[in-house]
């Protein structure tokens, strides 16, 4: 009788304990999905900008540096996101395994994928610190990757297109909180949030190194 009494609040307890961890937490594959879209919707953002500054590189080399440091926390994020499904999925969760994993062509190119997104970002970190003085060695890597990245890249945005709007939907919409909700929207708010406001802060920080490559005078001169 006295076990009987005790029972009620302890489950009352402990739903209420992990119903906050939840809100952050929860959605399975349909918050994961979500989190993934929108993660790489700032990043189709971004990655315009960028695109904007290499056709006009001279007037607009800071945008270019400090949008390409922006990025890496992003991009992280999004690393973070597909992997998770990937290690998921292979390792034989049920509920992705449901899922199930995306279409053979973007599974075949999505090591380019990250192998290109790694290269560009690597190499253009080692040439923003190294200075102008690198440039004979590293921004051709840079360039070249870039070209490969941009490849891959697109065909990897295009096999998503068309699940982007509902993935946004779903989060974002002004419906979406009567319909088809998913729990943790909260805490896939604040990633993302988190990883934009990680980029602001890491590309203030190395703006000094800006000046090197602002000042260079031979920094434009094409090359063959």
């Amino acid at each position: 009788m006295a076990t009987e009494q005790r029972t009620p609040p302890l489950r009352s307890s402990t739903y209420a304990a992990s119903s906050p961890i939840r809100r952050l937490t929860g959605g399975g594959t349909t918050g994961n999905e979500r989190l993934t879209a929108a993660t790489g919707a700032i990043l189709l953002i971004l990655l315009a900008v960028i695109g904007v500054t290499i056709l006009r590189l001279r007037p607009l080399l800071s945008v270019h540096l400090f949008v390409g440091v922006l990025l890496i926390p992003p991009v992280l994020l999004k690393m973070s996101s597909t992997g998770y499904r990937f290690v998921r999925y292979y390792t034989a969760d049920p509920a992705y395994r449901r899922k199930g994993p995306p279409a053979a062509a973007l599974r075949v190119i999505a090591p380019m994928v990250i192998a290109s997104t790694v290269a560009v970002l690597a190499t253009g970190v080692v040439l923003l610190f190294a200075g102008p003085s690198s440039r004979d060695t590293w921004l051709p890597l840079h360039k070249a990757s870039f070209i490969v990245w941009v490849a891959f890249t697109g065909l990897h945005v295009l096999g998503h297109l068309t699940e982007l709007p509902s993935a946004l939907r779903g989060d974002y919409a002004r419906s979406s909180t009567l319909s088809g909700d998913v729990t943790g929207r909260s805490g896939r708010t604040l990633a993302l949030a988190g990883a934009l406001i990680a980029g602001v802060v890491l590309a203030i920080l190395v703006i000094p190194e800006f000046g090197a490559w602002l000042n260079s005078s031979n920094l434009f001169h094409h090359h063959g």
